[in-house]
């Protein structure tokens, strides 16, 4: 089962790799991993997405409460979280397919930011179910690269 992890941190030096060798010191895997810093510069909030049971989710987040520098660990719940991720993705199109693109890249809310003769850069943000939904549409087309920030996530509390 996939589990979306919040940690806010002190916004110091090692703090990333402490986090990241704790992963990967007790096999575990992290899908995604997302650090910024917060309103107040002093801390950052690293989102991490995961895969396991119940079990490994509570040792997960007894191992970052221990940590030094870890303020607060969330354990999201479906529905108690808003997230999002940033996709650009470089789309092959041709005279014949660059309106059908640009009518899908309206439809998903998505902005083009880039044209060249041969390719379009989209840019999309949304929640996983409807970044996956364009991607697929895209891939009939021809995706030539694509980049992912990976989710990011806030309780709606």
């Amino acid at each position: 089962m996939r589990h979306t992890i919040s940690v806010l941190v002190e916004n110091k030096f090692g703090v990333l790799t402490r986090v990241a060798g704790l992963f990967s010191g007790r096999g575990y895997n992290i899908d995604t991993l997302n650090v910024g810093p917060t309103q107040d510069p002093n801390t950052s909030r690293m989102t991490i997405v995961t895969h396991g049971d119940a079990a490994t989710l509570d040792q997960i987040v007894k191992q970052l409460n221990k940590l030094i520098d870890v303020l607060e660990v969330l354990d999201f719940r479906e529905g108690e979280y808003i997230d999002r991720e940033l996709v650009l993705v470089k789309v092959t199109v041709d005279s014949r397919s660059r309106a059908e693109v640009i009518q899908i890249t309206d439809v998903f809310r998505s902005k083009i930011v880039d044209v060249q003769p041969e390719s379009l850069t989209i840019e999309i943000s949304g929640n996983e179910s409807k970044v996956e939904k364009f991607l697929e549409l895209m891939k009939t087309f021809g995706i030539l690269e694509l980049t992912r920030t990976g989710r990011v996530a806030l309780p709606r509390k």
